[in-house]
């Protein structure tokens, strides 16, 4: 499930996906208006499911992670860190189960 949130802080709106266990999944990047992340929300669903789209990567901390792109190469969303790298692929594929749920505005 999707979920679309607005931060206190910066009055900026930002989307989780979120699996079926509650668990978060991929986090925005921060959007001005709130139409431009339902547009997060539907490029999620469009490219959420297409492995190719997701980039592998490791942080200083040694810790994995990866972020999901638009097809014109535009980050859309990046994931927690996980302690290993089958946790990070487990997470990649989590999202391409999950990416057609619904969305549930937490702003109106």
């Amino acid at each position: 499930m999707f979920e679309i949130f607005q931060s206190e802080k910066t009055e900026k709106f930002h989307f989780r996906l979120k699996a079926k266990n509650g668990e978060q999944i991929l986090q925005s990047q921060a959007y001005k208006d709130k139409g431009g992340c339902e547009n997060g929300v539907e490029s999620v669903r469009k490219n959420g499911a297409d492995e190719s789209k997701f980039e592998k990567k490791e942080a200083a901390n040694g810790k994995f992670y990866f972020v999901l792109k638009a097809g014109n190469g535009q980050v859309i969303g990046q994931s927690q860190q996980y302690k290993t790298e089958s946790g990070r692929d487990n997470g990649i594929a989590s999202v391409g189960k999950n990416c057609s749920g619904d969305c549930k505005d937490l702003t109106a």
